[in-house]
């Protein structure tokens, strides 16, 4: 990692060359390409607030921008060459303007030896900037543009130390990412992200509230908490105060009209959580719940810390707790050994629970991980057959869910217009429901962040349909 005094730089724009900004006109304009999840996504509003502070300002066309960052992801293999193929895709735009600064940041980057690799693959980039030096990109433009050498900035500590309250440009008005936590302890033996982000520290309550309050002073109506486990926050703080707390004392704050979170571990997920929810006046009752496998087996190998028996009474006491509230999961197929009895044990517990949605995945191999390692790959073709048992199954139930809504009314909140159809809005429920409803002429100041009741009309697989009430 390069040191601080190495990143020293003053105002980016009065190291450029002058020829490349009457080239290309001032100030210079950047475009971030973002893969993976949402932590990835508020990365890059990061990465974006960060940029306009030196004088950036976005560009909506790859071809225009001055600068180019490739934010990535590298849980599975298949997006990570996805993510590769687009990045060799910018050869061709340095060609034609070789003062193009080209830049990758995220998991790829941060991950052990990948700099290497992305060096020699495309050696065109010009920096590659890990996960928690994000805060160092002014220091590292400076020497790009300074240098013309090719810039890594990565971490090698385990345990990073968190930079606090950096500047964002939010790609929404009325609704923002909050970053409680960095890192993961879990250590699952598929799981490439405790190499990538470290281990787990816990930002203080008090500025996560003083995060919020900001946003809610700026117009944010409804905030997500993320982190890689939410339910282990506050390990290693200096006081008692842990995910439930922080919940509480979010759901006090004035403005605030809806708290989400995610992910959660079941085997961290706690009768108090629980009982913070169903009391808390604008926490949503939506959980977002990994099973990862429903064998026993495979959860052991997967090192999950918990039992098919533990989830089951877990979704009963949240049932119990909760009414209503939704559960969705992450479902893995074609984990090392898992035999057919294994993932018929999938299939039963999906029947058995009936989550309201499951995202589910192919085993994918990740190199430094425990299960790269393990005997019994399962073949690509067994993996895709069970991977459409799966996805069909869960399709029916989810189906069956929405068509049970038709009739009901539901309060959802605006998110934008829908990506298909500018005359229909896009909302979610409290429950994180997709609703899409048509606009009313007679409701012509609605927009995004206004929570509207909405008749169910139609329940689709993944989406529900419905009008407004006036």
């Amino acid at each position: 990692m390069m040191s601080r005094n190495e990143l020293d730089g003053g105002n980016i724009m009065n190291t450029i060359n002058l020829s490349q900004v009457e080239k290309r006109g001032f100030p210079f304009r950047y475009h971030i390409l973002t893969y993976g999840c949402q932590m990835n996504e508020h990365d890059s509003e990061v990465i974006a607030g960060l940029l306009e502070n030196m004088g950036y300002t976005p560009s909506n066309q790859l071809e225009d921008a001055d600068l180019i960052i490739v934010n990535t992801c590298c849980v599975r293999e298949s997006a990570e060459e996805k993510i590769y193929g687009k990045i060799g895709s910018l050869k061709a735009l340095k060609m034609v303007n070789p003062d193009l600064v080209v830049g990758v940041s995220g998991c790829m980057a941060q991950k052990p030896d990948e700099s290497k690799i992305i060096r020699k693959r495309a050696p065109f980039v010009d920096f590659i900037i890990g996960t928690d030096t994000m805060q160092e990109l002014r220091g590292v433009l400076t020497k790009v543009y300074q240098d013309r050498l090719p810039t890594v900035c990565i971490s090698t500590d385990e345990y990073r130390r968190i930079a606090d309250r950096l500047p964002r440009a939010r790609s929404e008005r009325h609704k923002a990412w909050v970053t409680i936590m960095h890192g993961c302890n879990n250590f699952c033996s598929y799981c490439i992200v405790p190499f990538v982000r470290g281990r787990e520290r816990s930002r203080t309550p008090e500025s996560i509230i003083a995060e919020v309050i900001d946003l809610v002073g700026d117009g944010v109506k409804e905030i997500t908490l993320l982190g890689q486990n939410v339910n282990s926050y506050g390990q290693g703080l200096s006081e008692e105060n842990d995910f439930s707390d922080l919940l509480r004392k979010i759901d006090r704050i004035d403005g605030i009209e809806r708290i989400r979170f995610m992910t959660s571990h079941p085997k961290d997920l706690s009768a108090k959580l629980m009982n913070v929810m169903g009391s808390g006046k604008h926490i949503c009752h939506h959980i977002h719940l990994p099973v990862q496998a429903g064998s026993n087996q495979v959860l052991k190998f997967m090192n999950r810390g918990y039992t098919r028996e533990d989830y089951l009474e877990l979704v009963k006491s949240i049932r119990e707790t909760l009414p209503g509230c939704s559960i969705t999961t992450d479902i893995i197929v074609g984990f090392p050994g898992e035999s057919d009895d294994n993932f018929e044990d999938t299939l039963d517990l999906v029947r058995q629970i009936r989550w309201n949605a499951a995202y589910t995945f192919l085993y994918s191999n990740r190199s430094g991980t425990k299960a790269a390692q393990m005997s019994q790959q399962i073949a690509d073709q067994t993996k895709k057959v069970r991977l459409q048992k799966l996805m069909a199954l869960q399709n029916v139930i989810s189906l069956q869910y929405h068509q049970e809504q038709v009739g009901r009314t539901v309060e959802v909140m605006i998110d934008g217009e829908s990506r298909t159809n500018p005359d229909v809005w896009s909302s979610r429920t409290a429950t994180n429901e997709l609703v899409l409803f048509p606009k009313i002429r007679a409701l012509s100041s609605q927009g995004p962040g206004d929570r509207v009741q909405v008749r169910i009309v139609e329940g689709k697989t993944w989406t529900l349909h419905g009008q407004a009430e006036i």
